[in-house]
C-alpha cells in the first residue's frame, strides 16, 4: 500500500543474551516507526528471534537443556525484556519456531521447488558455525595464535568447519543479471552507498548456486518434501519478514490481506549480514514472483576497543548496563545522536556522561525548567498571548520551520544523526535567545509585559515543535515536556503531526502549564 511502512530488524540469534549491539538496531528501527507514525502512515515494526541452526543447538547441549526450552527461556527472559528497557514500541514478535513461521517457510520453499529453482546436489565446503554461512573460499582469513595455519572466519576469527552434505540447492545463479539490472535501475534500495558498492561489486563476480537445506543438522524446519533434511537456517529466518504478516495465508489464498498491506519492507541490517539481505533474500524473492525489498540499509558496527561488539570476545554489554544508570531516553539519544547510521562508531562511558549533561540535562532539560519557573512567576502558569514578533523572535520561528523540514527529509535519507542535531540546534538556539532577552529583567518592568509575554511564548511555542521532533527519539522526557507545556488540549503528543511541527502557532494560548522535576536528572558521580 502507498502509505504503509514497514520495517524490520535482522532477527536475533538466541545463542546469548542481547548486547547494545542488538539493541542499537532496533532502537533505529523504532525511532524511524516512530516518526513515520507520526506523518500518519499505516506503520508495521517487527522484530524478533532466530532460533534454529547448528549454533543455537550446540548452545542448548552445552546448557544440557532441549534446543525449545533453551530458546524458550532466552526469548522470555533476555529478548523479550531487553525490548521494555530500552522503550520499543513494535507492532509484532516473530520467532522462527513460531507454527505461523514454519507454515510459511515450508509454503515459501515449496512454491521456489514447484517454481524449479531447488535441485538436488552435494555440498563441501568451509562453514562457519558463528555466522552460520556457508563460506566462500575467498572469505576466509589465516589464523592467528592457537589458530595459525587454520583458514578462519574474519567476523568471529575462529577456524571454519569444513562440510560434506547430500543437500538441496537454490539456483541463485539465475537470478544474477536481474538483479544487478534492478540495482542499477533502484540505487536507492540498498543504502548506503557503501553497501550499494558492495553489493554490486559481488554480484558481477558471479552467483553460485547455495545449500538451502542441511542432513545433518535436526534443530530446525523439516524440508517439505523430504523428512530427513532440515532448512538451512538463513533461508528459514530470512522468511520471518514475510511470515510474521502471514505469507501462509497470502500463499494458499485464504487471508492475503495482511501480506498485501504491508509488503515490500524496509530491512535495517548490520553491514555483515548485507550480502543475505541484499542477494540471497532478494533472489528468494524474485524466485517467488513477490516485490523486491523497499530498501536494504546496512548500518556499521558498535565498537568497543576497536573491536565489534561481541559475546564471544567478552566485549558485549548488556543494555540495562547503561540504561539503569542514564535512563532509556539519554540511551536512544546518544546512540542515534552520536553515531552516523552507516557508519561505525565506538561506545565510551566519558561521551554518553558528558551528552548526557550537555545536551539532555543543561540543553532541553534546564530549558524547559527555566520556562515552567518563569510562567508560574510572571504568568500565574499561564502560556501568554504574544504581541508582535522582534526580529529576534523571527529568527526562532524561521530556524523552527527550517529545521523541523529539514529533520522530516533527514528521515527519509536515514539521517538519524542529521535529524536530531537539527532539533538540537533549535534547542541551543533557543538557551542563547533566553540568554539575550533577558525575561527576568523584562519583568523589572510593567511597561515591558507584552515583550516578556511575546518572549515566554516564543520559548514555549519553541518547545511545543521540540517535544513533537524529539519524541522519536525520547518518548518519556518529550511526553512530560508536553504536560509541562500543558500542551494535552491539542490532543496526544504521539497523535501529533511530525510533518507540521514546524508550523508556528500551535500551543494554545492560556494553556496551563505544570512544574515538574527536571527532565534529566543529575546523574550519580560514579557509573
Amino acid at each position: 500500500m502507498a502509505n504503509s511502512f514497514y520495517i524490520t530488524t535482522p532477527i536475533y540469534y538466541v545463542n546469548d543474551a542481547p548486547h547494545i549491539g542488538h539493541a542499537y538496531t532496533t532502537c533505529a528501527a523504532d525511532l524511524l516507526a516512530r516518526w513515520h507514525r507520526m506523518r500518519g502512515e499505516d506503520v508495521w515494526f517487527l522484530t524478533g528471534t532466530d532460533e534454529h541452526g547448528t549454533k543455537v543447538e550446540r548452545a542448548a547441549v552445552a546448557n544440557n537443556v532441549a534446543p525449545q526450552a533453551w530458546c524458550d527461556n532466552l526469548v522470555s527472559n533476555s529478548w523479550l525484556p531487553v525490548l521494555q528497557t530500552i522503550n520499543a514500541a513494535n507492532d509484532d514478535f516473530i520467532r522462527t519456531t513460531d507454527e505461523r513461521h514454519k507454515l510459511g517457510v515450508q509454503a515459501f520453499w515449496q512454491r521456489l521447488k514447484d517454481n524449479g529453482f531447488v535441485s538436488q546436489g552435494k555440498y563441501e565446503g568451509p562453514y562457519c558455525v558463528g555466522c552460520e554461512e556457508f563460506k566462500l573460499p575467498g572469505d576466509l582469513i589465516a589464523g592467528t595464535g592457537e589458530f595459525e595455519g587454520k583458514e578462519c572466519c574474519p567476523v568471529h576469527s575462529k577456524p571454519v568447519e569444513i562440510l560434506q552434505e547430500n543437500n538441496y540447492f537454490f539456483e541463485l545463479s539465475k537470478f544474477q543479471n536481474d538483479l544487478i539490472a534492478h540495482y542499477q535501475q533502484h540505487p536507492e534500495r540498498i543504502q548506503p552507498e557503501s553497501a550499494y558498492n558492495e553489493v554490486m561489486s559481488f554480484l558481477k563476480q558471479g552467483l553460485q548456486d547455495i545449500s538451502m537445506s542441511r542432513s545433518s543438522v535436526a534443530w530446525g524446519i523439516q524440508v517439505p518434501w523430504d523428512a530427513d533434511q532440515v532448512i538451512y537456517v538463513w533461508f528459514d529466518a530470512l522468511l520471518n519478514y514475510a511470515t510474521a504478516i502471514n505469507y501462509a495465508g497470502f500463499a494458499d489464498g485464504t487471508d492475503r490481506t495482511q501480506f498485501e498491506r504491508h509488503w515490500p519492507a524496509v530491512h535495517l541490517v548490520g553491514k555483515d549480514i548485507l550480502r543475505f539481505h541484499a542477494v540471497y533474500w532478494p533472489a528468494m524473492l524474485l524466485a517467488a514472483g513477490l516485490p523486491l525489498p523497499q530498501t536494504v540499509f546496512a548500518h556499521g558496527w558498535l565498537l568497543v576497543g576497536g573491536e565489534k561488539m561481541s559475546k564471544s570476545k567478552l566485549t558485549g554489554i548488556a543494555p540495562a548496563q547503561i540504561v539503569d544508570h542514564f535512563g532509556s531516553d539519554a540511551f536512544r539519544y546518544y546512540f542515534m545522536r552520536a553515531i552516523n547510521f552507516g557508519q561505525d562508531g565506538s561506545f565510551s562511558w566519558e561521551d554518553i556522561s558528558a551528552r548526557y549533561t550537555a545536551e539532555l540535562a543543561n540543553g532541553l532539560g534546564n530549558l524547559a525548567s527555566r520556562l515552567t519557573a518563569m510562567l508560574e512567576k510572571y504568568c500565574e502558569t499561564k502560556v501568554p498571548q504574544p504581541a508582535d514578533y522582534q526580529p529576534a523572535d523571527q529568527l526562532i520561528i524561521d530556524l523552527v520551520a527550517k529545521n523541523a523540514s529539514s529533520a522530516d527529509a533527514a528521515i527519509d535519507s536515514f539521517e538519524i544523526a542529521a535529524a536530531i542535531t537539527l532539533t538540537k540546534e533549535i534547542i541551543d538556539a533557543v538557551n542563547m535567545y533566553v540568554t539575550e532577552q533577558a525575561p527576568w529583567v523584562l519583568a523589572k518592568d510593567l511597561a515591558n509585559t507584552a515583550r516578556l509575554h511575546t518572549v515566554l511564548y516564543v520559548i514555549a511555542e519553541a518547545l511545543r515543535a521540540i517535544a513533537v521532533l524529539h519524541h522519536p527519539v525520547m518518548p518519556i522526557a518529550t511526553s512530560a515536556l508536553w504536560e509541562m507545556l500543558g500542551a494535552d488540549a491539542l490532543g496526544e503528543l504521539a497523535a501529533q503531526s511530525i510533518s507540521t511541527a514546524g508550523s508556528w502557532g500551535q500551543l494554545p494560548i492560556g494553556a496551563v502549564t505544570v512544574k515538574k522535576e527536571s527532565l534529566f536528572p543529575r546523574l550519580a558521580e560514579e557509573v
